[in-house]
């Protein structure tokens, strides 16, 4: 016996098919669904489609976080085919600090810094200087911001002025956001340079953008070296407001520097640093440190990442939310790391370096023979032969020391005598160059006052210059006049006046007699 399958509810109980459905599925339907209908009301049923796409509505609205269109569609709605890059968390913000504001800037610093703003006129830009950072930090971690009165606290203790500016840089990072550079570091690319294209679709997944400057990982057990072979780029950098690792880099500074003070037995206000304390401590090699702490923290791979994951770099990669560019992008020109130079399509910033003299109050070890280990830039051979030269010193006899220490001292005072006469040369040309500058300046405010002065004297001419009669005719030619072209001249005519009688009347013009109606006009 073969049974066919129970139809499907019909929508209504008058609908036509109830004719072709057996009497026991229809006797179910009237007392299952049907029934279940007939308790709705009908204009409450009616609204019931409308309600439903009410609430869906509702839905994405309150989860458009969740749902969210694809990057090819949301583009084309909005008009690009490509997202900028601040379009996806990166504040347009340009920030630098310094001694002095802008309008006090010397010349050199303030056309580096103008880069910044000519090349990015979409972004605002913001100078902290050493006469309101502090009201800043007091503003941005106080009880109406963040409320850490210790960072405040620390910050106002601290009175190492290359301490203080990268904690400064680490702090506004984490309040703001956006892209810092040193005073002394030109933008030669816009900042939207900074991510490449193929990142466009996907920088919801990026949360900051660094650079290499040193990649030499061959110098890792040097004495010296090791601690600094291998870093990022912190004279410039980009990233969102509030990033755990610009305020764990922070409080690991503050960690440091308390306990190098109990240490030191001093306050905050009067410790030493050299050179290599202060790159490892809250330099580029703390920097480094702290954002490979966070890339393992946030990574679902069970392989740690290290600086191979960045050494000798060919393109750019992104690793635990932070895109690194090669090092060129950021550090090209160093002579160093396969840094390329700053005509290089890929060169992003040029750094200076002529705001960089914080290295002359924390000297670097520098042997009293040979000097500084530094000085080779990275280079192998350099390297081993400074290496080799101070082993072997320590094996001279006391004279043979002395001896060579004295030699040494004459080529250091040659050396100062020749810096000190490029210096004084250098200033000299400065002052030569701002006298020229505001020789040029007068120049052109001379040049604009003889402009104006030869306009305003035209002016003038021309008001006081005397009228031709046919001129002073027109200019006393008074409303419903016209003139009448006779021998390719123009002619007063006459001018019709309205009478009593509302019939116009014409009226003699210049002392000529009213010519008659009936006779044509034979000129003056």
């Amino acid at each position: 016996m073969i049974m066919s399958s129970p139809p499907l509810s019909p929508l209504s109980p008058l609908s036509p098919t109830l004719g072709n459905i057996p009497i026991k599925w229809r006797q179910m339907s009237e007392t299952g669904t049907g029934a279940f209908r007939n308790r709705i009301p009908t204009q409450l049923r009616r609204a019931l489609p409308l309600y439903a796409v009410v609430a869906v509505l509702l839905f994405l609205m309150l989860n458009a976080h969740v749902v969210t269109l694809p990057p090819s569609t949301s583009s084309i709605l909005n008009g690009h085919q490509q997202q900028h890059p601040a379009d996806h968390g990166f504040p347009k913000k340009i920030w630098q600090s310094w001694k002095v504001d802008p309008y006090n800037m010397a010349t050199r610093d303030l056309n580096t810094a103008k880069t910044w703003t000519t090349k990015n006129p979409g972004y605002r830009y913001e100078v902290l200087t050493d006469n309101n950072d502090m009201v800043y930090v007091e503003e941005q971690y106080g009880p109406h911001g963040i409320n850490r009165p210790d960072i405040i606290d620390f910050y106002r203790a601290v009175n190492i002025s290359i301490i203080k500016a990268d904690l400064l840089r680490y702090l506004i990072m984490y309040a703001e956001g956006g892209v810092y550079a040193d005073i002394d570091v030109e933008a030669l690319r816009p900042i939207k340079r900074f991510v490449p294209e193929r990142y466009w679709d996907s920088l919801s997944e990026i949360d900051m953008v660094v650079g290499i400057e040193i990649d030499q990982p061959e110098f890792r057990d040097h004495p010296i070296l090791g601690s600094k072979c291998m870093s990022f780029c912190q004279w410039t950098f980009m990233c969102k407001p509030r990033l755990p690792v610009m305020l764990n880099l922070v409080e690991n500074i503050m960690t440091w520097l308390n306990s190098l003070a109990a240490q030191q037995q001093v306050h905050l206000s009067e410790l030493h640093l050299d050179f290599d304390e202060v790159i490892s401590g809250t330099g580029p090699s703390a920097f480094t440190i702290a954002l490979l702490k966070e890339m393992n923290r946030i990574s679902h791979s069970q392989k740690e990442i290290t600086w191979d994951n960045f050494h000798a770099m060919d393109e750019s990669k992104v690793v635990s939310r932070v895109l690194v560019l090669d090092v060129e992008a950021f550090a090209a020109g160093q002579g160093h790391s396969d840094s390329g130079n700053h005509n290089a399509r890929g060169a992003l910033v040029k750094h200076h370096y002529h705001a960089s003299n914080w290295p002359s109050k924390h000297p670097r070890y520098a042997h009293p023979v040979y000097g500084e280990v530094e000085r080779c830039n990275w280079d192998l051979a350099c390297v081993q032969k400074w290496d080799r030269d101070v082993e072997a010193y320590k094996s001279l006899s006391i004279e043979e020391q002395n001896k060579l220490k004295e030699e040494r001292r004459m080529e250091l005072e040659k050396l100062r005598e020749q810096q000190l006469k490029e210096q004084e040369q250098a200033i000299r040309l400065e002052q030569f160059g701002e006298a020229v500058r505001k020789a040029e300046e007068e120049q052109r405010r001379r040049e604009e006052l003889e402009r104006e002065m030869k306009e305003r004297m035209r002016v003038e001419d021309q008001a006081l210059k005397p009228l031709h009669p046919e001129q002073a005719g027109a200019e006393e030619k008074k409303e419903g006049e016209e003139l009448i072209m006779f021998g390719g001249r123009p002619v007063p005519g006459q001018r019709q006046d309205m009478g009593a009688n509302g019939e116009g009347e014409q009226q003699s013009v210049f002392g000529q007699p009213a010519a008659e109606n009936d006779k044509p006009f034979v000129g003056l």
